[in-house]
Formats: C-alpha cells, structure tokens, sequence
C-alpha cells in the first residue's frame, strides 16, 4: 500500500510499527490497571483508589484498543477502494480477533466471580471490557478512510500495538507455569495456524 501510493514502503511499515509500540507503552505506564491472578499490590499506571475490579477490566480494555483499531482499518482500506485491501481479509481478522475475545473476556469474569461478585454482575463486567473495541474500530476506519495517505501508518500502527501486548503481557502470563508451557505453546502455534487458514481462505 505505501508503495502504491507513492512512499517509501519499509519506512512507513518502522514508522508505524514503532508507533504503535510506543502508544502502547504510554498508555500502560499511565492507565492504572491490575492483571487476573496477581494481589492489589501489583497495580500497574498511575497510583489510584479504584477497585481491583475496575482494575481488572480496564487490563483486559486496555489490549483491545489495539485489536478494535486492527479490524477498523482493515475495513476502512477496503471501503477506500485500495486494491491490496480486500472484504475477505478484513473478515478473516474480524473472526479471528472475535475468537479471541472468547478467553479475554473470560479473564476478567472468571477472578470476579472468585472474588464473590454475582454471576450476572461478572459476565456484564467481562463484556464491558471490550465495548471499547467497535469504538476504536470504528475510530480507524474513518481516520483511513478519510486520510488514505496514513493508511499503511494506520495498519502497521495496529500491528505494533498488538505485537506490543502479546511479548509484554500475553506470553508470559501464559508461561508463568512451568507445566504448562508445552501446552501454551503448543496453543500458540494452533492459533497463528487458525488466523492463516482464515486468511488464505478468505483473503
């Protein structure tokens, strides 16, 4: 796409692949945020009263900004007409990214309910972490649809942030027991090999 439109295509994938990391790293270290399984003591961001709660579900927000302005862009460079762009890949992503929420919004539901919350109350909880994913998709299919030059920005952009949170905080929440690595592994592996069925199917 940046060749197409007349950019130095490797600059923009850094650009925007840097970026993305960074904005990630921003929000992070400011966002007071907790993650499942570790005490109050372990908040992370700005010191805060919130609840271990709130915590918890702005953890698990957090990652879906990402995955929100992935989906968003990929459709906006559908709806902008570039022709490396198409319906079938923006699909492929928007199941695959749906998969996964399955488990993210478990993630947040399930240590509520151990902490003595109603069941009701946990499941509205885990889904509220991730009403900020069709706004940030939303977000970024307009921005590209209306500015195409910082479309491959936009896209690598996405990327960086969501690479940021699988090596920060995915991976090793996954490998924190020794026992299960070959299996969390093995997971991983299963999941890239899902998202590049869907991609070759659909795309």
């Amino acid at each position: 796409m940046a060749e197409q439109l007349g950019q130095i295509p490797w600059l923009s994938a850094v650009i925007g692949f840097m970026g993305g990391g960074i904005f990630m790293r921003v929000i992070d270290k400011f966002l007071p945020h907790i993650h499942p399984g570790l005490s109050i003591d372990k908040t992370e961001g700005v010191k805060t009263s919130w609840q271990r709660s709130t915590l918890l579900v702005l953890a698990i927000t957090l990652h879906n900004i990402p995955e929100g302005l992935a989906v968003g862009v990929a459709f906006g460079a559908v709806g902008a007409g570039l022709p490396s762009a198409t319906i079938g890949g923006a699909v492929a992503l928007a199941i695959g990214i749906g998969i996964q929420n399955f488990p993210e919004g478990t993630a947040v539901s399930m240590p509520l309910r151990r902490e003595g919350m109603s069941k009701g109350k946990s499941f509205l909880m885990g889904q509220a972490s991730g009403v900020v994913e069709p706004i940030a998709g939303v977000i970024g299919a307009l921005f590209v649809m209306k500015m195409q030059n910082i479309l491959p920005y936009a896209l690598c952009f996405a990327a960086g942030a969501m690479i940021f949170v699988v090596v920060e905080e995915l991976i090793p929440e996954s490998q924190r027991k020794y026992e299960n690595i070959d299996t969390v592994t093995m997971a991983t592996m299963v999941g890239f090999s899902v998202m590049m069925i869907l991609d070759v199917a659909l795309g």
